[in-house]
C-alpha cells in the first residue's frame, strides 16, 4: 500500500507506474482504492463508477475498470456534504459529521472487494488517501491505516519534497500516529524532486536515521505527467500555446469529469485555457466548453457569480461557439429543476438561455457506456454517461448525436450552442478530429490511447530508473 504524507504528494501516479512497472515483470497486478474522494469517476464494465485515477490503474495493469478497485467513492455536493457510491452505487448522501459515523460500517464492503482482487491476482497495489497522520480521522478509518491493519496490509510512505519540508513530513508521520500503525511501515519514498537528487543524500539519510525506515528510493519529477487524465482538477495541466483553436473551459466548483478534455489539450492545433473564478473570458475565444458537474444548480449560481454567464451570451452574440457537456448542457438550457431536492433544497433555477430544453432531476442515475454517431459530422465514436437528470424542448429536434436509434443532447438552430450527455468523446481520435476539422482546425495523426500507454511505459521506466522496486514489491504478501 502506497499511503502518503498528505494528498496530492503523487500517490495516483506513483501506483499507476508501478502497476505498468510490475506487469512488465509478467504478473498480474490490479489496483485498489479502499476510500476516494472525487467527482472524476470512471464508469465501469460492471457498470457502477469508481474514481478516474483507478481507471487510469486499472489501464496500466491492462484491465478493465471494476468496481472493486475503489469500493468506496465520495463525490462532494456541497462544501459540507457528499454522494457515497459504494460498490459502484450511489448508497446515500451525507455530511461530513454523518459520514465519520457510516464509514466503519463500509469496512466490510472494502475488504469483500479487496478480497475478490486479491484471489485473482497475483499483486494488488493499494493506494491511500490524503495521510495516516490525519489522526483525528484514525477512529472507524477505512482508507489508510485502519485498511492495512484489517488487511494486514505493508505500507510504503510516500513524501512529496516539491512542496518543501520533506523531512518533517515523513518523520512527523511516525510520530504521531500510533506504533502499531507506525509497525506496519516498511519504508519510505521520496517523490517529485526537481534538480540532482544526490542534493539530497543528507536530508535522505536523517529520515532514515531518525525513523529507522529504509529509503526506496528519490523519484525526480516526470515531465509527461500532465499527459495522464488527472484527478483533481488542481492538476489539469494545458501546454502553453500562442495561436491554434482557443478553446476555454470554465473550471466550476464542482467540476466534475473534467479529464474529458484532455485529448483537446494535447492537440497541437489547440490552444486550452482553464478559466479560474474571478477571470474573464477571453476576447479571443473561440469555443467555451462548460464541462460537468456535480451540482448543477450550485454551479450555475457559481457561474453567475463570475460573470461568465453575460460572457457566455456575449461571446455567442459575436458568433463564437459553445459546448456543454452533462451538467454543462443542463445550465444552457432554460430551467433546471429540482422538485424532490436531489442537489440541494428543492426548487427551480433559471439557466443560460442558451439551449431551448428544459432539465428535470430525478433519483435514477444513468451509469452506462456507449456507441453514438456525431450527427453534424456523421463520425461514430465511443462514450459513457454518468448522471441524474433528463432534458427536452424544441432544440432536441436538432440532436448532438444519435444512441442505440435514440436523439441524445440538442443543437440551437444557428449551430452554435449544442449540448450533450456524453462523456469521453473526445478519447475518441475518429471524432475528435471530425470536431476540430467543423472549425477548420486540422487535427493531429497521434491516437489519445497510444499516448497515454506509452506515457506509462514511460512512467514506469522512470520508477525503475530511481526506486528499488526489486525491493519495494519483494515487501508484498
Amino acid at each position: 500500500m502506497i499511503q502518503g504524507t498528505g494528498s496530492n504528494v503523487g500517490k495516483s501516479m506513483l501506483v499507476a507506474g508501478l502497476c505498468r512497472a510490475a506487469v512488465k515483470r509478467g504478473l498480474s497486478v490490479a489496483p485498489f482504492k479502499p476510500q476516494n474522494m472525487s467527482n472524476n469517476a470512471a464508469v465501469t464494465a460492471d457498470g457502477g463508477e469508481i474514481g478516474r485515477a483507478q481507471a487510469l490503474q486499472a489501464m496500466a495493469c491492462g484491465l478493465d475498470p471494476h468496481t472493486d478497485m475503489n469500493p468506496v467513492l465520495l463525490k462532494p455536493e456541497t462544501d459540507v456534504g457528499s454522494q457515497v457510491v459504494v460498490q459502484g452505487k450511489r448508497l446515500t448522501t451525507v455530511k461530513a459529521r454523518e459520514y465519520a459515523k457510516l464509514k466503519p460500517a463500509l469496512l466490510d464492503a472494502v475488504l469483500d472487494s479487496f478480497h475478490r482482487l486479491k484471489s485473482r491476482s497475483d499483486l494488488v497495489l493499494v493506494e491511500g488517501a490524503g495521510s495516516p497522520a490525519e489522526v483525528n480521522l484514525r477512529p472507524g478509518d477505512i482508507a489508510n491505516m485502519g485498511f492495512a491493519r484489517a488487511a494486514d496490509c505493508p505500507v510504503i510512505l510516500a513524501g512529496d519534497i516539491d512542496r518543501g519540508g520533506v523531512i518533517a513530513q515523513v518523520v512527523g508521520t511516525q510520530a504521531v500516529i500510533d506504533p502499531r500503525d507506525a509497525a506496519l511501515i516498511e519504508g519510505f519514498l521520496i517523490n517529485r524532486f526537481r534538480g540532482d537528487p544526490r542534493l539530497f543524500d543528507d536530508g535522505y539519510a536523517m529520515i532514515e536515521q531518525h525513523t529507522g525506515w529504509r529509503g526506496f528510493g528519490v523519484v525526480p519529477w516526470f515531465n509527461d505527467a500532465w499527459k495522464l487524465p488527472a484527478e483533481d482538477a488542481l492538476d489539469i495541466a494545458t501546454p502553453s500555446r500562442a495561436d491554434g483553436l482557443h478553446i476555454v473551459c470554465l473550471k466550476l466548483s464542482r467540476i466534475a469529469n473534467f479529464d474529458d478534455l484532455d485529448p483537446l489539450a494535447q492537440e497541437p492545433g489547440v490552444r486550452l485555457t482553464m478559466l479560474h473564478a474571478g477571470q474573464p473570458l477571453p476576447a479571443d475565444t473561440d469555443v467555451v466548453i462548460i464541462p460537468g458537474s456535480k451540482s448543477t444548480r450550485g454551479d450555475l449560481a457559481f457561474v453567475k457569480d463570475q460573470g461568465w454567464d453575460e460572457d457566455v451570451r456575449a461571446h455567442v452574440r459575436r458568433g463564437g461557439h459553445v459546448l456543454g457537456i452533462c451538467g454543462g448542457y443542463q445550465m444552457l438550457g432554460t430551467v433546471v429543476d429540482d422538485p424532490g431536492g436531489i442537489e440541494g433544497p428543492a426548487g427551480a433555477t433559471s439557466g443560460l438561455g442558451l439551449l431551448d430544453v428544459r432539465t428535470t432531476m430525478s433519483d435514477d442515475k444513468r451509469l452506462t457506456t456507449v456507441d453514438a454517431v456525431h450527427m453534424p459530422s456523421g463520425q461514430g465514436f465511443q462514450g459513457y454517461e454518468i448522471h441524474i437528470g433528463l432534458s427536452d424542448g424544441p432544440d432536441r429536434a436538432r440532436p448532438f448525436a444519435r444512441v442505440a436509434g435514440a436523439d441524445e443532447g440538442a443543437i440551437r438552430a444557428d449551430g452554435r450552442v449544442a449540448g450533450s450527455y456524453l462523456h469521453g468523446m473526445f478519447r475518441d481520435d475518429g471524432f475528435r478530429r471530425a470536431w476540430l476539422a467543423g472549425f477548420g482546425v486540422s487535427g493531429g495523426n497521434a491516437s489519445y490511447a497510444t499516448t497515454v500507454g506509452a506515457t506509462l511505459d514511460a512512467l514506469a521506466d522512470h520508477l525503475e530508473a530511481h526506486l528499488d522496486v526489486d525491493a519495494l514489491l519483494a515487501c508484498a504478501r
